[in-house]
């Protein structure tokens, strides 16, 4: 396989790789995806400024570690790199999980690789600094059944699937355009899809002026606006505009250039969804990652999305519909998760997601795409549906919603059912989860992951694989620094989901609380009585 190209080569060498990739998912009769060698890369490859937005982003290479769960097929075979070693007993809990598998036997076709390496450079872009860790990558597969699958791809990714020779089932980085801000917009106005007034990709503090200037004519009603930059993350790039304090120079009461030249001032006055967070340094990325603006709307409102995958041969499959958990000063950092998503308009959600797939397939996207919403109610309104749905982004990478649901399918090797937006396990049970990644808390700093092993144990807050039901843990890496855990509560009903929800977290509050002064005559070497983990204590 040849690694050392010409300039003029790359481009052509990464389409040959994707034709691989299309060729293998055409010939199922000589190609098993459960046969397959899978490298994993899940390096976070977003504008690492406004990935610092995030508490412990280091430590979310780690979501992607549901992928282990494929292991239970017995042929398959996995790479999985990482910037730093991952802790021993986190791949263990996974490998644990498996039914059916001896934990050697998946253990043995597992491959860790790590960079050592805790800058904040993308971890693509670390393994490409590395020759001899890509020349270990290469000769690790099975060149005529393995594929590279990642977090979100760049053009990072694309040059290492060039300079491993292993095709890449993720978008080409040349379409990313269509998961920005104002690209998402621009699909859903060709799709036919509703979504809120607003406007295209601006690229300076005037030109984003002048387009909520423009928006508010349109609406003169409009008390809202939010600002969105085109590469925000989770919500944190996203601001409120409040209009109420600037009603002086409301479309009728002041001209167009008064009314832009206010809006420029009070930018500054802007709720900022992410965490100390200033206009100086909001507004100073607009020019460098561009920026959208449109009408924020009011009313009871609820956040669901419709997550699908677009094959290598172009077909559309809706896998799941869920309510978001979204949290922050305005409620637009998303938290977690609720599957399915309300019956009420879940399969409303499938449809609309299936026409945004459709358009992005004759694009040229493959792989993960998720669409998020905002559901407004408007009951007893004759002729209309109870909830009005407004479309707002389409994310083209691995998000919040996509390993909670991976987990559950890999778990139960069961079936999601677009005629009722539901998901079966093999034994024919409607599964139902609530997931988070951002279960945080001060007291459970310094929490280890032998720590948590240890509360599972005690209070049987594992996953039952005979009952399918039960909680399963990511980003146990964060947990001692930031005291940031995520999970995914698995019931045979909402109410259970959310029941195992919520005896897991009094668990750990119980488990985590302060302990009290002892008392003065308590001798020193008689210490409280704190459960430890023998078989790891050094």
């Amino acid at each position: 396989m040849q690694t050392h190209l010409s300039p003029s080569e790359p481009m052509e060498h990464f389409q040959d790789l994707q034709q691989q990739l299309r060729d293998l998912w055409q010939g199922v009769e000589t190609f098993d995806p459960d046969d397959a060698d899978i490298v994993v890369v899940p390096s976070l490859s977003l504008d690492q400024r406004e990935l610092q937005k995030i508490e412990g982003f280091h430590h979310y290479e780690e979501r992607l570690l549901f992928s282990l769960i494929r292991l239970r097929h017995p042929r398959t075979r996995m790479i999985y790199v990482t910037s730093q070693p991952l802790h021993p007993s986190v791949i263990d809990y996974y490998l644990q999980l498996l039914p059916g598998i001896p934990f050697s036997h998946a253990r043995d076709r597992l491959l860790l690789l790590s960079t050592y390496d805790s800058s904040l450079s993308p971890l693509s872009q670390k393994i490409l600094d590395r020759p001899r860790l890509i020349e270990r990558i290469r000769q690790a597969v099975r060149r005529d059944r393995c594929f590279m699958i990642c977090y979100n791809s760049t053009p990072a990714e694309r040059e290492l699937a060039i300079k491993t020779g292993i095709p890449l089932f993720a978008l080409d980085p040349d379409l990313l355009q269509w998961g920005t801000k104002g690209g998402s917009r621009q699909i859903f106005a060709e799709a036919g899809i509703p979504h809120p007034d607003g406007s295209d990709s601006v690229w300076s503090t005037n030109e984003l002026a002048t387009a909520a200037a423009e928006l508010w004519e349109r609406q003169p009603n409009l008390k809202r606006m939010v600002v969105k930059l085109n590469e925000g993350f989770s919500g944190e790039g996203n601001a409120l505009l409040d209009l109420r304090p600037i009603h002086e120079v409301a479309p009728g009461q002041a001209s167009h250039s008064a009314r832009t030249d206010a809006l420029k001032e009070q930018f500054a006055c802007m709720r900022f969804e992410a965490k100390g967070e200033t206009w100086e340094r909001f507004g100073s990325r607009v020019p460098e990652l561009g920026a959208i603006v449109e009408a924020f709307l009011e009313g009871e409102k609820r956040s669901p999305s419709v997550q699908g995958r677009i094959t290598p041969l172009g077909g559309v499959e809706i896998i799941s519909t869920h309510d978001q958990i979204l949290g922050g000063p305005s409620g637009q950092i998303y938290l977690g998760c609720r599957f399915p998503a309300d019956e009420a308009y879940r399969l409303r959600l499938q449809d609309l997601g299936a026409k945004i797939g459709r358009n992005l397939a004759e694009k040229g996207a493959i792989e993960r795409f998720g669409v998020d919403f905002v559901a407004t109610h408007q009951p007893n309104q004759p002729g209309k549906p109870e909830w009005d749905i407004q479309a707002i982004e389409i994310n083209l990478r691995k998000g919040g919603t996509t390993h909670p649901f991976m987990t559950l399918k890999f778990l139960t090797n069961g079936r999601y059912d677009s005629s009722s937006g539901l998901f079966y396990s093999q034994q024919g049970r409607a599964k139902y989860y609530m997931a988070t990644d951002n279960l945080q808390k001060d007291q459970y700093r310094g929490l280890l992951p032998n720590d948590l092993m240890d509360i599972i144990a005690q209070h049987q807050l594992h996953f039952d694989t005979s009952t399918e039901t039960g909680t399963v843990f990511h980003l146990m890496g964060c947990l001692s620094e930031f005291g940031k855990l995520g999970l995914t509560s698995i019931g045979n009903s909402p109410q259970q989901a959310e029941e195992i929800y919520n005896r897991l977290t009094r668990a750990l509050d119980e488990e985590t609380r302060p302990l009290r002064h002892l008392p003065s005559s308590t001798p020193l070497d008689d210490p409280p009585n704190i459960p430890m983990n023998w078989s790891n204590r050094y």
